[in-house]
């Protein structure tokens, strides 16, 4: 905290730490009665649904398991992981990053021009993109590019304060 340095030493000991709490067992629940709950990740299921998958491909096609142009069946959990959200692989993610502003928790149904009416009234904004995945539908984020940097942080102090 900027000038705190400067307090008397009775106020500088309002700013100290306090010492951690100190540990209670709970008094609602026997610990030697508690079991351990096993919880793992999603990954083991994955790597099975995929082995699944290349096995029925094989039996069903003895040999080859595909042929030429055919492309493999997925389950809609791989569908999902298979995604891809690399910006060096995205056509669309251009600009400049200093000028991009990150949108999230977009409402399903809004559009680049509600959202371009909506922050425009900051700047000038030079490309509003709006994230979808493969069947069209909005992932829930998106940027906007604005043509100056300082038009993308909004208004200034002396702008944001009532006039006297």
């Amino acid at each position: 905290m900027p000038g705190t340095h400067l307090l008397p030493p009775n106020l500088l000991k309002l700013f100290a730490p306090r010492p951690p709490l100190p540990y209670s067992r709970p008094v609602d629940k026997d610990i030697d009665r508690i079991t351990k709950k096993n919880v793992a990740g999603v990954g083991l299921i994955l790597t099975q649904l995929k082995e699944a998958t290349t096995e029925g491909l094989l039996t069903a096609g003895e040999g080859d398991a595909m042929e030429e142009g055919e492309e493999p069946a997925y389950t809609h959990a791989e569908e999902c992981t298979l995604s891809t959200d690399k910006p060096a692989d995205d056509p669309e993610a251009v600009g400049d990053p200093y000028k991009t502003l990150f949108i999230s928790r977009l409402h399903k149904g809004a559009t680049e021009n509600d959202l371009r009416r909506e922050f425009e009234s900051y700047g000038t904004i030079e490309r509003v993109r709006i994230v979808r995945d493969k069947k069209g539908r909005s992932r829930g984020y998106a940027f906007i590019v604005y043509e100056r940097e300082r038009d993308m942080k909004g208004p200034t102090l002396p702008d944001c304060l009532p006039p006297n």
